[in-house]
């Protein structure tokens, strides 16, 4: 029998109880939405809990809105976790990530990410230890005091959890990988039960070293895992394009084929995995198949499938090339997937719409450029030093054609000689200011601005580095 004076909050209970069956917002499905890629669900769930208060849910919201990738909805994303961060360590070490990886990203702003992933860790937050070590890999510039190693070594002796998977990180930063294989073995099979990015890695150094025999018996443990709920469909996709990459060993297209198509109905990102891997390895699938996949990705609101799908437009190789429709597509996979910046530039300095756009081939390609698309920068060289649409500018074509050289684009070589011949001494100066101020915008720490150097004032528009007027 329940006592009465209890009785009030036993029927506030009970009434709870029922109305959950009833749709009231769950926090529950709402994670397990997310999980599986269904953010529609998840959103509907959090919006409604977020709006009541709750603050685990104000960060489910902040999540949906990285997952999304678009600038509108970071800048939600970095609102909503401020007002969470204050009661919530989770939200404090979310809203450290996000700053932490900001394109731009001030040294204030990066600072900050130091110190809210720092309280986080000393709060309990079990997610800040890889990021934090980001952050220092990424930055060397601002943070000249830390040395990465020592720090990595000092979270090793205090048994932080994690610190082994950042020496991975290091050895990933420094080029070192490939010498430390075995090391990335030793670390990974010890902690596969309760990091499963040792699942990636794994593959990553049976594929490198052609172990079939121990890839495969990786994989029947990762099905295993993954239909008891132990591992996230994401690593399930993860494994799968690295069993696909040519780049790290005979590709195994077959059983990553088989992988995908076990997680992409319950995970809609899969289906545009499963068309890219048709793509790189046409024998694997028919283009009507590829197709059907990206319809499927698109019906998810996948931006990777508009990306590819409008890459396909431009390219012309499996389907007839249709420049409107390849812009039609890149334009809605651009908020989120850099590389679509890259095409939608191309399409407008090549003049494939019937003329040439040379404002927007500029924003598109310094979008892209900024956000690591190296091919962007020659792009960005070529149209400065051919001059379609604008004035030609040796100082701007070499800034860019030495930043292709940098980054890896071997036909930029000659491009970059020719330019710099032409230069004169003064604009040889002004070149020089404009590279080191670039360079420094997107964090590189090999080439710093030199002492005295007149560094240009950085805004978060896409011309506020370089000069861009001829």
């Amino acid at each position: 029998m329940v006592n009465r004076a209890a009785q009030p909050l036993f029927l506030l209970f009970a009434t709870l109880g029922l109305a959950s069956c009833a749709g009231l917002p769950d926090q529950r499905l709402a994670q397990e939405a997310m999980a599986r890629g269904d953010t529609a669900v998840a959103e509907q769930n959090y919006q409604q809990l977020a709006d009541m208060g709750y603050t685990e849910a104000q960060v489910g919201m902040a999540d949906i809105y990285v997952e999304s990738g678009d600038p509108a909805q970071l800048r939600k994303a970095e609102a909503t976790y401020r007002l969470a961060a204050s009661d919530s360590p989770r939200a404090a070490a979310r809203l450290g990530r996000l700053l932490a990886s900001k394109p731009g990203a001030s040294d204030a702003e990066l600072h900050e990410a130091e110190t809210l992933l720092k309280q986080a860790m000393a709060a309990g937050e079990q997610s800040t230890l890889m990021p934090l070590a980001l952050l220092y890999l990424q930055h060397p510039q601002s943070f000249p005091q830390v040395n990465a190693q020592q720090q990595i070594s000092q979270w090793l002796a205090a048994g932080q959890p994690q610190a082994e998977l950042a020496q991975i990180l290091l050895y990933r930063s420094q080029g070192t990988y490939e010498q430390h294989l075995a090391d990335v073995e030793r670390i990974c099979t010890a902690a596969l039960a309760t990091q499963d990015v040792c699942y990636v890695e794994l593959a990553t150094v049976y594929q490198k070293r052609g172990q079939t025999e121990q890839q495969q018996a990786l994989v029947t443990q990762l099905q295993s895992a993954y239909q008891s709920g132990a591992v996230p469909p994401q690593r399930v996709d993860a494994v799968a394009q690295v069993l696909a990459d040519p780049d790290l060993g005979a590709p195994d297209f077959p059983t990553a084929k088989a992988l995908l198509e076990s997680i992409a109905p319950s995970y809609p990102a899969a289906w545009v995995s499963l068309a890219q891997l048709i793509y790189d390895a046409p024998d694997q699938g028919s283009v009507d198949e590829l197709l059907g996949y990206l319809q499927k990705g698109r019906d998810a609101a996948q931006p990777r499938a508009e990306l590819l799908l409008g890459r396909l437009y431009y390219e012309g190789k499996l389907i007839p090339p249709d420049p409107y429709k390849a812009e039609q597509h890149l334009l809605k996979a651009a908020p989120s997937e850099p590389s679509a910046n890259y095409y939608l530039g191309q399409i407008y300095r090549r003049g494939y719409l019937g003329q040439v756009y040379p404002d927007k081939a500029l924003d598109y390609l310094l979008s892209a450029a900024r956000s690591g698309q190296n091919s962007a920068d020659y792009a960005l060289a070529q149209l400065f030093t051919q001059g379609r649409g604008i004035q030609p500018d040796p100082v701007n074509a070499y800034v860019f054609s030495q930043l292709a050289v940098q980054g890896g684009k071997p036909e930029a070589s000659a491009l970059a000689a020719q330019v710099e011949q032409q230069l004169t001494p003064a604009q040889r100066d002004q070149a020089q200011q404009r590279l080191h101020a670039e360079r420094q915008f997107r964090g590189d720490s090999t080439m710093l601005p030199a002492a005295g150097t007149n560094v240009l004032h950085i805004e978060p528009s896409v011309s506020s580095t370089v000069d861009l007027r001829p």
